[in-house]
């Protein structure tokens, strides 16, 4: 069994509204079914997000469930995700990404020559797109799912924000469906994977986690330092610190600094105005001494 093969057996592994002319739903609406939608070229197409026209209206629709290689890179984020998308898909090149960028977008532009079906519920999908896109399911005029297809034939992974599907299927199981039709893809060796580096692949994505684990500690390590959490000592602290505690005003700050020293956060009991209930919600962000 080759490194690719073990992989694939050890790892099987909404947000604002866009609305239009007045009369498309809210978030937690039905998804709407336009039929007869055509594709539109432009500039900003790729593999998982492109235009299309509705109903005589120009749609910018990003595919649910799957993420296409980009096509280009004009800024950092673009390199970075790029870099991502490299990793994952085994790759020893980013150029090769790009390419294979290309190639799902080449594959969506001759897959949608025909008319299809958009089922959207005009959830906004902005990402790194500062114009309007939303979510949206594709179905092509010979009924076929459009990121089912990509990932099928290789193009795409599954990845990214889903809902249940115009045909009922819950988020869960098409994750699953659609993580089955990549392992298949992976193991056929077709689209990006006929590139993937077998060898290899297990040592790029760990890299890729370890990096993301550092800069979620990063992170983590900058919002506790701008938190008070652990850095009001409650014998030292000054009143206009206490009163950053959304539960302490100027009255309490002044009484629990009267009420030095403590040698418990539970001493707090003693102060006038600071009960069971008050003492848990600011317990998080208080110490007694330096940490």
């Amino acid at each position: 069994m080759n490194g690719l093969s073990k992989l694939l057996i050890s790892s099987l592994f909404f947000t604002a509204v866009l609305m239009l002319g007045g009369i498309f739903p809210s978030y937690a609406a039905d998804l709407q079914r336009f039929s007869n939608a055509k594709f539109m070229n432009n500039p900003a197409n790729d593999g998982d997000s492109f235009f299309v026209e509705a109903d005589g209206k120009p749609l910018h629709i990003r595919l649910y469930f799957v993420d296409c290689p980009e096509t280009s890179i004009s800024f950092n984020s673009d390199a970075q995700r790029v870099r991502e998308q490299t990793r994952y898909f085994g790759l020893s090149d980013v150029a090769r990404t790009i390419h294979f960028g290309n190639e799902a977008k080449t594959f969506v532009e001759h897959i949608l020559t025909k008319p299809f079906t958009i089922h959207t519920a005009f959830a906004s999908a902005l990402g790194r797109s500062a114009k309007g896109r939303i979510y949206g399911f594709i179905i092509t005029s010979d009924g076929n799912d459009l990121a089912s297809l990509l990932v099928k034939n290789g193009f795409a992974r599954t990845h990214g924000i889903g809902r249940e599907t115009p045909n009922g299927i819950t988020h869960n199981e098409m994750v699953e469906i659609l993580r089955d039709l990549e392992t298949s893809a992976m193991l056929r060796r077709i689209g990006i994977w006929s590139e993937s580096d077998p060898d290899r692949i297990a040592e790029f994505r760990a890299k890729q986690r370890s990096e993301e684990m550092e800069l979620q500690e990063l992170q983590n390590q900058v919002k506790k330092a701008k938190s008070p959490q652990g850095l009001l000592d409650l014998n030292t602290a000054a009143e206009k610190e206490l009163q950053t505690l959304k539960e302490i005003g100027p009255v309490i700050a002044a009484r629990i600094i009267a009420g030095r020293p403590y040698k418990t956060v539970d001493d707090l009991l003693k102060v006038k105005g600071i009960g069971p209930k008050r003492l848990e919600k600011i317990r998080p962000y208080v110490v007694v001494g330096k940490k």
